[in-house]
């Protein structure tokens, strides 16, 4: 008995040591088999991801703050940060002109931008200012994070394409634990949540690293090339064409997929640290440990989301993940007590999961003539539905007088997604993007 027990408790031993160090060992092997410029693109382009996602982080987790330094009221939550994310709207103009005037060169006029509009949202007098300034910011994060992941799908081999962008993800998940960790002294440093924002300005410091360290994709190039294009701004209105006319079907799957996902999801997360604050008690540093300890498992799920999406195929893991997330997202606004980080983690894991292989999958199905724009369209569908459900979630929460209990009921849309994932859109995994996209 007691040498059956031994061995039953090593075995267990092994397996938990051996998901903990799975991400570490995925990381290393990519490292290895990446080129010295592949590597120096996702660092480049992750720092950037890393900066972007802190911005987005303080809304959720400081929300209760904003909404008391200025006035919020409860009813108008939904609605404020619904017009905030539809800055994705603009946000698709600068992806069509990467289709146009290059990669590179948007890029770096995203990370600019949403940089001084972080910065200057420390400085909003009223919930109108804020809004406006927040929507300037979410609408060049918004770019950036589209052509970050275009950049990395043209500029990373196949076989390891689903790992960069899963490294690219695990940045940004990063830049939320930063996030979380600085929110831990909201209530100690001067003038509050206006702080977060303020050291929006840090990563200016950076903008000549960006400079030096991305240089235009050869796929960009390679088209420019083949097509003798003369005049990058006549151009512009081309990549629309090619939307309508190559793989239609393509983006009309791709974005009714995402849209039930975006419907459920995006209420969800905004209200995280809300309900763990005013539903299950939690203080702000209460808040912040969880952040870093359950939640540990975010990088880790980009990183496997990579690694599982090259080696089973992105759409295996995609429907696994979404159903688990789904289960997950039940069981943290419904249960109570010890069971809240479990919910937690099994939900943030499987998001973590989900983001960049819908990342990938926006990036892999589209030819180069029009990738940028291909993407601008499926975060513009995405942010709608994210806008539709945090705009629905504030009319059931006038019915039911509960945020867990009207963000339950927005998951009734979410099975619809991995039906057309798995019937409707095809398999890109190890494949070039030539092959499965070839201009037309």
């Amino acid at each position: 008995m007691n040498s059956g027990s031994s061995r039953s408790g090593v075995f267990r031993g092994s397996w938990i040591w051996a998901a903990l160090v799975a991400p570490w060992r995925i990381l290393r092997e990519g490292r290895r088999q990446l080129t010295a410029y592949e590597w120096r693109v996702v660092a480049v382009l992750g720092t950037a991801n890393f900066i972007d996602s802190y911005d987005i982080a303080i809304l959720g987790l400081a929300l209760p703050q904003i909404q008391e330094g200025l006035d919020i009221a409860e009813s108008d939550i939904g609605g404020l940060t619904a017009v905030i994310r539809l800055g994705v709207l603009p946000a698709l103009l600068l992806t069509l002109l990467a289709d146009s005037l290059g990669r590179r060169r948007l890029l770096l006029l995203t990370i600019l931008g949403f940089t001084l509009a972080t910065f200057v949202t420390a400085f909003a007098g009223d919930a109108s200012q804020f809004t406006a300034f927040q929507f300037v910011a979410r609408m060049f994060i918004v770019a950036e994070g589209m052509l970050a992941v275009v950049v990395i799908a043209e500029e990373i081999r196949a076989r390891y394409r689903g790992w960069g962008i899963g490294v690219l993800s695990a940045f940004g998940t990063l830049g939320h634990g930063l996030a979380s960790v600085i929110f831990a002294l909201v209530d100690l440093l001067p003038y509050g949540w206006r702080a977060l924002y303020a050291l929006g300005a840090v990563p200016l410091l950076l903008l000549a690293w960006f400079r030096r360290s991305l240089r235009e994709t050869r796929r960009f190039i390679d088209y420019q090339e083949r097509t003798n294009q003369q005049s990058a701004w006549r151009n512009a209105v081309v990549p629309v064409k090619h939307l309508i006319k190559m793989y239609p079907g393509r983006l009309v799957a791709l974005c009714a997929a995402l849209l039930p996902v975006a419907f459920t999801l995006d209420a969800a997360l905004i209200f995280v640290s809300k309900t763990l604050q005013q539903t299950h008690g939690y203080a702000p540093a209460q808040v912040t440990l969880l952040f870093l300890t359950v939640g540990i498992v975010a990088p880790a799920g980009n990183l496997l989301a990579g690694w599982l999406g090259d080696r089973w195929g992105r759409k295996q893991v995609l429907v696994v993940a979404m159903v688990a997330n789904a289960l997950g997202l039940l069981a943290f606004y419904n249960l109570s007590g010890p069971l809240v980080p479990v919910a937690f983690g099994v939900m943030l894991l499987s998001l973590q999961i989900i983001s960049p292989l819908f990342a990938a999958l926006g990036a892999e199905l589209f030819p180069t003539s029009y990738r940028s724009t291909a993407s601008g369209v499926r975060q513009v569908v995405t942010t709608i539905g994210g806008a539709l459900g945090l705009l629905v979630e504030g009319v059931l929460y006038s019915y039911f007088q509960s945020h867990p209990a009207a963000i339950s009921t927005l998951v009734l849309a979410l099975p619809i997604a991995p039906v057309i994932v798995w019937f409707w859109l095809p398999e890109t995994a190890n494949r070039e993007l030539e092959e499965v996209s070839p201009e037309r």
